[in-house]
């Protein structure tokens, strides 16, 4: 069983997912079992409601336990988004690893649990592949947040319904955002690690709760 804490407000959470899906997708039928508990970092992501329209929203298929309240999360010892505890067939700990990244090796270890042996998933960005050179990027920002930055990605926790609008140097030029849900928005991707000045612009009926930077290749 592959217990994962996840928030679906939190970009971190939102890039690992894919591999959730896959894993569930390629191993299911040989016994694999994917338990999402979903811990909200954010306060749009406190509603049950919320939570089940983005389980639906984002495809997921494998269960999602709601612990907004962070019962499980205590009981764990958890330390963050996300988060991944495999576990054997008797139920002890096998693999764990916080945050992103570690991907080939969990299916390494997933293959070996439920005995399996076949080609591991590509690397769905540059900076997944393993032995990648990461540059530590800008840290996140409460808000809206414009000005200098240096990262592979700007991500924006929003609320309500409306436009938000980006530009700026290096910021792949101007970017506008509909928002139609709570949630993590991408708003740029950078090929490699790079510096930009970002300026937000966050339209009327919509809340920026924060700006995220993710990691980028050297």
């Amino acid at each position: 069983m592959l217990v994962e804490f996840w928030d679906f407000c939190r970009p971190n959470s939102l890039r690992a997912l894919p591999y959730l899906k896959a894993w569930h997708d390629r191993y299911a039928a040989a016994g694999l079992r994917i338990v999402g508990v979903h811990c909200p970092g954010f306060q749009p992501s406190r509603s049950e409601a919320a939570v089940r329209a983005a389980v639906e929203r984002l495809g997921i298929r494998h269960p999602v336990l709601i612990d907004s309240e962070f019962e499980l999360w205590r009981e764990y010892g958890n330390e963050g988004w996300p988060s991944r505890y495999l576990f054997d067939e008797r139920a002890r700990l096998f693999q764990y690893h916080h945050g992103e990244g570690a991907y080939e090796e969990t299916e390494g270890a997933i293959q070996e649990l439920v005995g399996v042996e076949r080609e591991p998933l590509a690397p769905l960005r540059p900076e997944d592949a393993p032995g990648a050179r990461l540059a530590a990027q800008t840290e996140d920002q409460p808000g809206a947040y414009s000005g200098p930055y240096e990262a592979g990605g700007v991500w924006l926790v929003l609320d309500g319904r409306g436009t938000v609008r980006a530009s700026g140097v290096g910021a792949a030029g101007a970017a506008e955002l509909a928002v139609t849900h709570p949630g993590a928005y991408e708003l740029i991707e950078h090929e490699r690690h790079t510096a930009g000045v970002l300026e937000l612009r966050v339209g009327d009926g919509v809340s920026c709760l924060a700006t995220c930077f993710t990691p980028g290749v050297v």
